[in-house]
């Protein structure tokens, strides 16, 4: 499968931005467990990641172009707001994990509603780093299913 692993704002700042929430591994550590996973399984992953909302939705639409077959996407403080996202999620038709490090569904009550979920097939939270690549599994079998 070709996969785009799509994270929103402040993930550019793992490993600095409260540890004790979002864990001390940075991104880069991130990404680098997620393509030993992948290439382990035969995928191609490409990363990408910004603090802009229409910068995610361009990734997005560009997913489709390229014919991404699946994206795995942390929008982060998007997830509650971002009605704009959860458009081009459901507009481009790729398949779609939500992904979160921290156990949204048990902190603030602002943090607990995802606006973009009913776009995605599936959400993964509260897992740390792990959720990303349980996120290639829901795709794989997603996958599975379809054929």
């Amino acid at each position: 499968m070709k996969l785009l692993i799509l994270n929103g704002p402040n993930l550019n700042f793992l490993g600095i931005r409260e540890p004790d929430i979002y864990g001390t591994q940075t991104l880069a550590d991130i990404e680098n467990h997620i393509q030993q996973y992948a290439d382990e399984r035969g995928h191609s992953c490409e990363f990408f990641q910004s603090n802009s909302e229409g910068t995610l939705v361009d990734r997005l639409q560009q997913a489709h172009l390229d014919k991404v077959d699946g994206i795995i996407f942390n929008p982060a403080a998007y997830t509650h707001y971002s009605y704009a996202i959860h458009d081009a999620v459901k507009a481009i038709a790729v398949p779609t994990v939500e992904v979160h490090l921290s156990a949204i569904h048990a902190r603030e009550s602002f943090r607990k509603e995802s606006v973009v979920a009913p776009a995605c097939i599936g959400q993964i939270s509260g897992f740390g780093a792990t959720g990303y690549t349980l996120g290639i599994h829901a795709l794989e079998e997603h996958q599975r299913r379809l054929t």
